[in-house]
């Protein structure tokens, strides 16, 4: 039987080159690379009445013309959505597979239960995937301005939105007024759900609001912020990248439909 083989080599996934130029993921009847002994297939929910499998190679793929290694972010611009979509949940069953390997109670070794649960063979705990869920908020200030960030983790120039992970005991809600207060010192209100997207780096789940400027005089919290300001809708720095749900929000304020 034909199966979606997602093989992952470090922060790359495998593609395979379509003749009209787009790309996919490798479907047929064997691994379309070798596997080893000791290598741990994951088994994944059916795509398109396929199976899917996902498992993990020491080293890329370099020497096939029919394939190419491209980095998971950068997969979302060369395959279809839903493909990247399950991509990515591969990559988070590969990380949790890894760092589940010992039970956390008695230290004894943790077997597959079901494709998406492990228990320990010695005393019977279950573990299952856990996602680290963060915020994500865009701020206006009235109907031509929003507030732009720029991350100590930000790796190039551009601006984001003020975000942070979800604490224990709070809502949602709370966690978007906590973040905001800590990172930049402002109130905020009108805190309205935007959407959600799953962040498989390693193990996310990004959930979006838009608010508006309340009160307050901008301090950035240095720790966490390189830079925050105000921006005109005319005059924006960098953005992030099409596939976040940052870009998603600025662009959706830009639009003017929220």
């Amino acid at each position: 039987m034909k199966t979606y083989y997602y093989i992952f080599c470090k922060d790359s996934i495998l593609l395979e080159h379509c003749n009209d130029g787009s790309y996919t993921i490798p479907l047929q009847e064997t691994p379309p690379v070798e596997v080893k002994p000791w290598t741990v297939i994951l088994n994944i929910a059916p795509e398109d009445g396929y199976e899917v499998k996902a498992y993990q190679i020491d080293s890329p793929v370099t020497d096939n013309e029919k394939y190419e290694m491209c980095p998971l972010r950068q997969s979302y611009y060369k395959l279809p959505l839903e493909m990247y979509l399950k991509a990515g949940k591969c990559a988070e069953l590969i990380y949790w597979h890894n760092n589940t390997k010992y039970c956390g109670v008695c230290g004894g070794s943790m077997k597959f239960h079901t494709d998406i649960s492990k228990r320990c063979e010695q005393c019977g705990k279950e573990v299952w995937p856990q996602l680290a869920t963060a915020i994500i908020v865009l701020i206006r200030r009235g109907d031509d301005e929003v507030l732009l960030a720029r991350g100590r983790n930000f790796k190039s120039d551009f601006y984001g939105l003020i975000a942070g992970f979800v604490e224990t005991g709070e809502t949602l809600e709370q966690a978007v007024r906590r973040e905001v207060m800590e990172e930049t010192g402002l109130r905020i209100k009108n805190i309205r759900y935007f959407g959600s997207q799953p962040w498989p780096y390693p193990c996310g789940l990004m959930v979006g609001f838009n608010a508006e400027y309340e009160s307050g005089e901008l301090h950035v919290q240095r720790e966490e912020l390189k830079k925050a300001a105000w921006f005109h809708r005319d005059h924006l720095p960098n953005l992030p990248e099409k596939l976040s749900i940052a870009r998603k929000l600025i662009d959706n304020w830009l639009n003017e439909t929220i």
